[in-house]
């Protein structure tokens, strides 16, 4: 028998035992027998999964994909309608750092933000960065493709995250090529919807505000890296303490952390990074501060928010 037809075998005999007069408890009728309270037990909670009725305790996660529908389905009835959306990239990033840098930060950071802002859900990871996919100079490692595509997938994403019922679909960028294609697709596509039934947002400030958390390195935590200058890229390493502490809260094997303390090259431009639970300290620290910077952010953003149609 095929799938569709044991399907339809499963619904039709659910269809005939629910009508069952046996198991139909009316008015003055005879107790069911312990068989017949079995079968309508069992069938109660068959029909239940099939109606989507979620029958374990909710996950404690704030990522959709590591939530079941049910979960998801029951979050947004529940008011969480705001989305982020991060894009990062797959790129060189020195020595060092693993080639997925910008997404194991997202990783980190927008577990911080959702949290920070409340009734947040955050959407998988846009991995793929806008680039020339047929360029003879692509680096090893680096995974991307063109602006036509990049902007296609982000039109869908966000279309789709629509169509789930988020109200506020927010975009932030971790690789400093992503923004031009996500500022023109938010502009698009709140001209479309016009703030109903959903607004789209890109918050510059989540990069752009204390770049590479430069002033919250030197001034909180004490690191000044060297050239002192406000940079992600030295020596054309594009790498840095500010990334290396927000990855390693994610794994500090994405930073190569044993094979340095074994070669003693745990440091990051004359920066001695010390133990490895240290960086990760840093880093959750770091994910705090980024994610204060975006929940204000939103809110303004939010605040200020009129739909194009009435500009």
């Amino acid at each position: 028998m095929s799938g569709m037809s044991k399907l339809a075998a499963s619904l039709l005999l659910t269809l005939a035992v629910s009508s069952s007069p046996l198991l139909a408890q009316r008015p003055g009728a005879a107790p069911l027998t312990p068989e017949q309270e079995a079968e309508r037990t069992a069938r109660q909670a068959a029909t239940a999964i099939a109606e989507g009725v979620r029958p374990i305790d909710m996950l404690d996660s704030v990522w959709i994909e590591e939530l079941s529908w049910m979960e998801v389905r029951d979050l947004i009835k529940d008011g969480h309608t705001t989305v982020f959306l991060g894009t990062g990239g797959v790129e060189k990033n020195g020595p060092y750092t693993a080639t997925g840098k910008h997404n194991y930060v997202l990783k980190t950071t927008l577990e911080a933000i959702a949290r920070k802002n409340g009734k947040t859900l955050v959407a998988p990871i846009v991995t793929w960065e806008p680039c020339n996919p047929d360029s003879p100079n692509l680096t090893p490692g680096s995974f991307c493709v063109s602006q036509e595509t990049y902007r296609a997938l982000l039109r869908d994403a966000i279309t789709s995250l629509k169509s789930q019922g988020f109200k506020d679909i927010v975009m932030v960028a971790e690789s400093g090529g992503n923004p031009p294609g996500m500022i023109e697709v938010a502009k698009d596509l709140n001209e479309k919807w016009m703030g109903k039934p959903s607004r789209v947002f890109y918050l510059a400030e989540y990069y752009d505000e204390d770049r590479w958390s430069y002033n919250f390195l030197k001034q909180t935590l004490g690191i000044v890296q060297q050239p002192d200058v406000q940079s992600a890229t030295r020596w054309d390493i594009h790498d840095d303490y500010h990334y290396e502490a927000l990855v390693a809260v994610q794994d500090p094997k994405l930073v190569h952390a044993e094979q340095r303390l074994k070669a003693k090259k745990f440091s990051i431009y004359g920066v001695e990074i010390g133990s490895i639970a240290k960086l990760v300290e840093n880093g959750r620290k770091l994910a705090d501060y980024r994610a204060t910077i975006t929940v204000n952010a939103l809110k303004k953003a939010q605040a200020a928010f009129t739909p194009p149609a009435s500009q």
